[in-house]
This record gives structure tokens, sequence and C-alpha cells, in this order.
């Protein structure tokens, strides 16, 4: 577990490394939510997305002897930027494995920022495997993309800075991947907001989260043809311990309101946004009566998207 105290030393140790984002509301998405949403932008992030903080947080936490050897993560695309991104702050060689299908972009942003890439199949299995086989031969640290304690605390920095910049939240709403934001969040509000409630976020077709949830047991990862690429993965063992502790409830939506949601955002709001991201403004317009007259913190992961394959253009979401 991880507890508030921790979640304060990140925000200590990686200020004056990430921004600290805007929060952005629109009356238009406010009138057909029936509520007060709040956009936390981590999309406007450094490395484009919140993993930078849970990276370099991570990697700062690295004693030297460890450090100097290297880091190693698996990662569809933004923690495999945020780790290279820190790494390079640190001045230690980063690896990313990266499954072939990832979008071009984040394949793109983790060599830009210094990654050395190594592909693997869109599977979890495969990730891990191939990650092992290089921690086994270069003596490699691996920083999990979520199940690290020193990465979801930083993850947890998001709502630290949230609550200041909105105060009265009543509810708060993450993506739902492997589950490391959401627990970051869910141990803060918690520890430090007590009546905040919290939700995941999830598509249908990557499930995991919520099937583990309502069985109690934690569910495997499924197969990966949702349009939301970042929540293709699944929950660990501590995501999970976590998330069936502190989080209320995962909200499922399907590829099609979360391709509609961000449309939304991109017209009305005028950022850009990744489908992963949008899912918790699909669920909320989706469930809108569990939200009515709520003030309503949504926190928005990140904005690396592909531009020449943008959902609502015919691009397939099944890859």
């Amino acid at each position: 577990m991880i507890h508030l105290k921790d979640i304060l030393d990140a925000g200590e140790r990686i200020r004056g490394y990430v921004h600290r984002t805007p929060v952005f509301t629109n009356s238009h998405i406010n009138s057909l939510c029936g509520a007060e949403i709040y956009f936390k932008c981590e999309n406007l992030q450094k490395t484009g997305s919140f993993k930078i903080r849970g990276a370099s947080n991570a990697v700062f936490m690295l004693p030297e002897t460890e450090a100097a050897r290297g880091v190693i993560t698996h990662s569809s695309g933004n923690h495999g930027a945020a780790l290279a991104q820190a790494a390079r702050w640190r001045g230690i060689k980063a690896y990313v494995v990266m499954p072939r299908n990832a979008p071009e972009i984040k394949k793109k942003a983790a060599r830009h920022y210094g990654a050395e890439i190594v592909f693997s199949e869109a599977t979890l299995e495969s990730r891990e495997a191939i990650s092992r086989k290089l921690i086994d031969e270069k003596g490699l640290s691996l920083v999990h993309p979520y199940d690290n304690p020193n990465v979801i605390a930083g993850q947890g920095t998001v709502l630290q800075e949230f609550r200041e910049e909105v105060p009265g939240l009543e509810v708060v709403v993450t993506p739902a991947g492997g589950g490391g934001i959401l627990s970051g969040t869910a141990v803060y509000a918690h520890e430090a907001l007590k009546n905040v409630r919290v939700f995941g976020a999830e598509p249908s077709l990557a499930d995991d989260a919520y099937q583990s949830l309502k069985t109690g047991v934690r569910q495997p990862q499924r197969p990966p043809v949702t349009v939301a690429d970042g929540l293709r993965t699944a929950l660990s063992d501590r995501t999970f311990n976590i998330i069936r502790r502190y989080v209320e409830d995962i909200l499922l939506v399907e590829d099609e309101e979360i391709i509609s949601a961000m449309r939304m955002a991109w017209e009305r709001m005028k950022l850009i946004i990744e489908p992963s991201s949008i899912a918790p403004l699909a669920a909320v317009l989706k469930n809108k009566q569990r939200f009515a007259g709520k003030k309503v913190g949504i926190i928005v992961t990140g904005g690396n998207v592909d531009l020449d394959q943008l959902p609502w253009m015919g691009a397939s979401s099944s890859v």
C-alpha cells in the first residue's frame, strides 16, 4: 500500500520537473451532463500525459548503483516516453518494450526522448517476457507502468493539485487501465479528502477492471481491440487491492461513446485528447443520473494522438 505521505513526498520530489497543468470547464458540456464538470488537463503535461509524474518519481528514487545500469519498462506508449524523459533528466539509459501495434506518435515520442525501443506482441505476456529477458541480460531496473508504489504515488499528485485548483470536488473520475492513476487518485481522495467519491471509466472491450471489481477476483487482460489503446492492459494485484478498497465503481463505455466524447472535447474545448483519456467524460454522459448536480473532476490523462488515424475518420478501432 501507499499512503498520503508518499504522494506528498512525490509532489515535492518532482516539483520543478513537471507542469502544474490547467483546469478547463465548458458550459455546453456542463449542460449536457447536468453537472459542473472540471477537466484537469494532463494532456498538456510534459511528454503529453500524466505518466511523467510517476516515472520521474520512481527514477529519482532509484539508488545510484541501480540507476547507473539503466531502466526498462513495457508500455503502449505514454509511460515509455515518460520514462525515457525521466531517465534523460537523470542521465541514464532507458529501454521501452512496446507492442508493434502501438500508435506511431507514441513510438516516435519514446524515441525522441531517448529510449531504445524493443517491440513485442500486443499482449501483456509478450511484453513481460521480453522485459524479463532484457533485465537478466543487462541488469536493468524495471519501472513498471503501474505496478510500482513510487509510480502510483507520483500519479496521486494529479489530485493533490486538482483539489487546490477546484475546492469542493464531490466526485473524481479517471480512466481505468492498469490502475496507476486510479489507484493514486483513490488513495489521495481516501486519506486527504474523505468525502470525495472516486470512479474509474473503462471500455467494454477491455473490461478487466470492471469484472475484477464485480467478482472480487482479479481478471486477466482482454484481447487488445478497443480504440482506447492506453486502456488495453490489466490491473496488477497491487492496483486491484487499492481499487477494491477505495473506488466506488468502474463504469463501462462503448468505443462509439468514447469516440463521440473525444470529438465533442476537440470541437467544444479545442483540446487534443486521446481516446483513453476521454473515457471518463463518456462515462459521465452515459450515467448522468449518478452525477446530476455534482461537482465532478475528470482527469484527462493524455493527448498523444496519431493525427493520421483519427477514429472518426473511419480508421478501424480493432488492431
